[in-house]
């Protein structure tokens, strides 16, 4: 694979490429299925309209909950055989809930720990009887896992590194078509903490170029998959300003 590149393509189609074993760390957030939403216990599509516009233009982001497990337990395999460690990082919302959590049972052996990414303020909840969502979930996931919470691979320093990271959330900036942009702080974070210069960086969800972004400020070499024609062309911009780190 050429390194600091994105492909232009689903990631699976990207992995296939990919030896084992040939990623030092992978980096992302997949769309989380906020237009799957339940009415009369029904999961049924999220109405477009002035207050629920949609995310993605290459997907509508309201896969069936069986679709969504199949996709993305398919996804985590692909990238524990390329990698030996992934940062997922995921909200759980209406259209992931059932899905995420049998994925955690699927790969209970393969998680490390599960940091909280502390947005510190949650918008108001749509509907009654809803908790505010101010948090997300990075779980860590490692192979060939042994018993305990001890990572296989880190660069802390013992008693120095919290499981509740307080960063807010990402601005948008200029980028108009994301309503969601991953904070450069926290992909910095676990840069710092988990690997070293040179390292290669993989984000099989990409989006509008964060982790190929920082990746190029901490002198980390990264590869990307982005299914968006769009957001590739918002990554070379991204890429080509000056260092932001």
């Amino acid at each position: 694979m050429e390194l600091n590149k994105i492909y232009n393509e689903d990631c699976l189609e990207t992995m296939k490429r990919m030896e084992n074993n040939s990623i030092d760390c992978v980096i992302t957030s997949p769309p989380y299925n906020m237009r799957l939403r339940i009415r009369n216990g029904v999961y049924t599509e999220r109405e477009m309209g002035a207050h629920f516009s949609k995310k993605y233009t290459d997907f509508d982001d309201a896969l069936p909950i069986k679709e969504y497990e199949k996709l993305h337990t398919e996804i985590l395999t692909e990238l524990l055989r390329v990698s030996p460690i992934v940062f997922w990082n995921i909200q759980i919302v209406t259209g992931s809930k059932e899905a995420i959590f049998k994925i955690i049972g699927t790969f209970a052996s393969e998680i490390t720990d599960i940091i909280i990414w502390d947005k510190g303020f949650g918008q108001p909840a749509i509907n009654n009887g809803v908790l505010n969502r101010g948090s997300e979930l990075i779980i860590v996931f490692e192979k060939e896992r042994k018993n305990g919470r001890t990572f296989n691979k880190y660069e802390f320093e013992r008693g120095t590194l919290q499981d509740i990271w307080r960063i807010g959330r990402g601005g948008k900036g200029d980028i108009k078509s994301h309503t969601a942009v991953f904070p450069e702080r926290l992909v910095g974070k676990i840069l710092r903490n988990f690997t070293k210069e040179n390292d290669i960086i993989y984000d099989p969800f990409m989006g509008t170029g964060t982790t190929a972004r920082v990746c190029k400020d901490m002198n980390r070499n990264y590869i990307g998959s982005e299914i968006s024609e769009e957001y590739c062309e918002i990554i070379k911009k991204r890429l080509a300003q000056q260092t932001l780190i």
